[in-house]
């Protein structure tokens, strides 16, 4: 199965009808392209082939999706993890470089419309609560300003297809412009329409400490939502989950269940949403091309419901690079999806570090 074919399915897979259902779409079907695209990764991803190899693992010996050995992200950071030569590649999106001395992991993608289909199918389904266009405001830098950022693109995606002539950038070269944020929202009250704000978790934190500042409190239109991602740790003050979703509750005047966290990373090509914050941790779940497993990230292997490991996500849209990652995030599996419990600790964190150690001897890089 050649790269012409692998896009075409992936699109046809991605635009299916589906149930609903954890299993949707059928097991049979997310079997048969996980395999599939396992044995391209396999023919063409060199250092995933040694590793895969190490542990005896081969389009011949594999058999289901989950047999599929799962690559530590901190190999991305050392490695180029591509089917496709990195110089032909449309867009390589990195990581922020916070850890290993800033040296930050890529992903390379010959063509973005699979990565755009996953985003689009999964944002209108999950976030935008039925309304096909929603005026929105984004408190993360552009594209121009981040090429390289997974979430920058997710969200000008969200603009372009989401959102209303008047959305817009909120974040500048000089930082969050909160007059056009004040001034946006004070629309949104007057005219009655729904009002999206979207960003990262500490572009939030900012907003809220200069609305505090300003004294000034909003009471956004029913059908508002704010999306959040990534965190906030390290980058402002930090709050306790339940206090930072009560805050935006009461100045935006967005009910909690409206607060939705998404889950992302430039190791996947899709994302994971909750359905509200109105309980924390909130469960996470994705749509019928990615499955995760909470396993043992020594062994792989996958751990009884309802017990702490580390989550393992095998993302077909992600078809260039490797479909199954092992994360540095703990969690626990529920019946409709997972916890999020944040970065791994203890006994976690040093099964993870051990096995990038493995991956990179495996992988010929170590």
């Amino acid at each position: 199965m050649e790269y012409d074919a692998i896009v075409a399915d992936l699109l046809t897979f991605i635009a299916a009808d589906a149930p609903g259902a954890a299993d949707a779409f059928g097991d049979d079907a997310f079997e048969q392209m996980a395999l599939q695209l396992f044995a391209y990764q396999f023919a063409h991803n060199q250092p995933f082939a040694k590793f895969a190899r190490a542990r005896g693992k081969t389009p011949r010996t594999v058999k289901t999706w989950a047999d599929i050995p799962a690559v530590p992200i901190n190999a991305f950071k050392t490695l180029d993890l591509t089917c496709c030569p990195p110089a032909e590649a449309a867009a390589v999106f990195m990581t922020s470089g916070t850890t290993l001395g800033g040296v930050r992991g890529k992903s390379y993608h010959p063509t973005l419309s699979v990565y755009d289909a996953s985003m689009r199918r999964n944002f209108g389904e999950r976030f935008m609560g039925g309304l096909e266009r929603m005026d929105m405001g984004i408190l993360f830098p552009t594209t121009a300003m981040m090429p390289n950022s997974s979430l920058a693109h997710y969200l000008n995606l969200a603009v372009q297809d989401f959102g209303t002539p008047g959305s817009t950038h909120l974040i500048g070269e000089a930082g969050i412009d909160f007059d056009r944020l004040t001034t946006d929202l004070a629309r949104a009250e007057h005219t009655g329409q729904p009002y999206a704000l979207l960003g990262a978790s500490f572009s939030l934190v900012h907003a809220l400490d200069e609305l505090q500042r300003r004294g000034q409190i909003v009471r956004l239109p029913a059908g508002s939502r704010i999306l959040d991602t990534g965190g906030f740790k390290g980058q402002s003050r930090e709050l306790e989950l339940d206090e930072f979703y009560d805050a935006l509750s009461q100045t935006f005047g967005v009910p909690r269940s409206h607060c939705i966290n998404m889950y992302g990373m430039t190791e996947l090509s899709t994302q994971f949403y909750d359905n509200g914050n109105a309980v924390c941790p909130s469960v996470k779940s994705g749509p019928h091309w990615i499955r995760t497993r909470v396993v043992n990230p020594l062994t792989g292997v996958a751990l009884p419901k309802g017990e702490t490991g580390v989550l393992a996500h095998t993302d077909l849209a992600h078809f260039n690079i490797v479909t199954t990652i092992l994360t540095e995030d703990a969690g626990i599996e529920t019946d409709d999806g997972f916890l999020l419990l944040g970065r791994a600790a203890g006994a976690e964190a040093q099964g993870c570090s051990m096995a990038v150690d493995e991956f990179l001897k495996a992988a010929g890089a170590a």
